[in-house]
């Protein structure tokens, strides 16, 4: 992208979970407010007479402006409109774009290229697959789909998508042992920010941290679940297994917490679910990745974090 803007985008990006079809929306229609009226915008002026959408933000305006950068597919069929977050979106980029214009010219068509760039990125977004072949060991399923986030990781730098397959993974497994509604989800970008919540899951007196990299934070989390009477589970990688039982270890925990490989968490799982038949693996299986895909419409705005199951 040309102009001088890009870090301080990427940054609001990143900071703001600016991604998936409605904040692009409302980042696309508000740059264009911007170009019309210009800089600083007032919140209030972008609001409709009832106060209650985002002025000019439907699907005809956003479709305009991508079809100015020979984008013909659509982004969002309501234009973001409908969403919740949708003002809320619009007051932090509005509050965002006066920001940077305080500190000298904002370069609009530099702007707009950003969030173009950004569209292409959601329209190009695969799902991840996994194939069903009998002869394929469970573990191997799980792992496969584990290496294609961490190789999508690689070109997508500051997005975490092995993190967040993993812990959704983990939840699609827990809400199919235990029933739907047994354990609360939450959009990956919250799960590891410092909140009050004693785990990435919690069910019973078990705290569950879900983690690719184990590192002395996640332990002291762990140490936190002992101290209050909670049984502390740390799910992570094979190669981050041995991180976490060395690192429990250095600080005399080693006897306390459950750190189990993801491959076995689930896989085992999956054979018990299936009553270790051919045709209940098959479908625990396709119940696990429904279920997962699921959870990820609903948490999460990416839509490239599914799985796609082929035959």
């Amino acid at each position: 992208m040309a102009g001088a803007h890009h870090p301080e985008l990427a940054a609001f990006t990143a900071g703001k979970a600016f991604r998936g079809k409605g904040p692009l929306s409302v980042a696309l229609v508000v740059t264009q407010h911007a170009r019309k009226i210009g800089l600083p915008l007032d919140a209030e002026e972008l609001l409709t007479e009832g106060g209650g959408q985002v002025l000019g933000l439907g699907k005809g305006a956003v479709q305009a402006i991508l079809k100015r950068h020979r984008i013909t597919r659509v982004l969002a069929s309501e234009g973001g409109r409908t969403s919740r977050g949708s003002l809320n979106n619009m007051r932090e980029y509005v509050a965002f774009l006066n920001e940077l214009k305080a500190k000298g010219k904002v370069d609009l068509d530099a702007v707009e290229a950003f969030w173009i760039e950004r569209v292409h990125e959601f329209f190009a977004g695969k799902p991840f697959k996994i194939k069903l072949d009998a002869s394929r060991s469970l573990r191997v399923v799980v792992r496969d789909v584990i290496a294609q986030a961490v190789e999508r990781q690689k070109t997508a730098p500051g997005m975490y998508y092995a993190g967040a397959v993993l812990q959704h993974l983990v939840g699609a497994k827990l809400d199919c042992a235990l029933g739907e509604g047994a354990v609360a989800h939450n959009c990956f970008s919250t799960a590891d920010a410092p909140n009050a919540r004693v785990g990435d899951f919690f069910i019973g007196d078990v705290a569950i941290h879900v983690t690719t990299s184990p590192g002395e934070a996640v332990i002291e989390k762990c140490r936190d679940n002992l101290n209050d009477g909670y049984r502390p589970m740390l799910v992570t990688l094979q190669r981050g297994l041995l991180v976490a039982e060395e690192l429990a270890g250095q600080v005399g925990l080693g006897e306390r917490i459950d750190i189990f490989e993801i491959e076995q968490f689930v896989a085992l799982n999956l054979y018990e679910l299936g009553r270790f038949g051919a045709d209940g693996r098959k479908t625990a299986v396709t119940d696990m990745v429904n279920r997962y895909n699921e959870i990820v419409e609903k948490f999460e705005t990416d839509p490239s974090l599914k799985i796609e199951l082929r035959r």
